[in-house]
C-alpha cells in the first residue's frame, strides 16, 4: 500500500522518520515528545506544559496534512510516571471534545531525551 510522508514546520524530529504518513485516508502521526522546535530542547515546566507542547507539536502536523484534532481517531500516550496522570489527563482534554478519540496512556521507564511524555495519533480525512 503506497504511503505518503507529512513534514510539519514547527514540528521537531530527532530520527530518521516522518512527522506523519498518510495511506488510504489514515494519517498516521509520529509521536511527538515536548521538544520546543524553536530552540531543540524540551519544554521547560510541570507535566502540563509538557503535554501542551506535545500537542502544539502534533497540531503542526495535523495542519500540515490538513486536519485538525476533531479527524483525530486514536491517541497513545506515553508516560514516564503515572503518578502524572492527573495533569496530563487535564492538559489532553483541552483538545478534544465528546465523542473524544480512542485512547490508550501507557507507564514507560525513559523515553528519548528525558521527556516525560510523548503522544502519537491516527487521524483520517473526513
Amino acid at each position: 500500500m503506497p504511503r505518503t510522508a507529512i513534514a510539519a514546520p514547527g514540528a521537531a524530529a530527532v530520527g530518521p522518520y516522518s512527522h506523519a504518513v498518510e495511506s488510504d485516508g489514515f494519517v498516521f502521526l509520529s509521536g511527538q515528545t515536548p521538544l520546543d522546535p524553536a530552540t531543540g530542547r524540551l519544554a521547560e515546566g510541570d507535566i502540563g506544559a509538557q503535554t501542551r507542547r506535545c500537542f502544539a507539536n502534533l497540531g503542526a502536523v495535523l495542519a500540515a496534512a490538513g486536519l485538525g484534532f476533531d479527524d483525530v481517531l486514536e491517541c497513545h500516550v506515553f508516560l514516564v510516571d503515572m503518578a502524572d496522570f492527573a495533569a496530563m489527563n487535564a492538559a489532553y482534554a483541552d483538545h478534544f471534545a465528546a465523542p473524544y478519540p480512542a485512547r490508550t496512556t501507557i507507564g514507560v521507564a525513559a523515553l528519548p531525551l528525558g521527556a516525560r511524555v510523548e503522544i502519537r495519533m491516527v487521524a483520517r480525512r473526513p
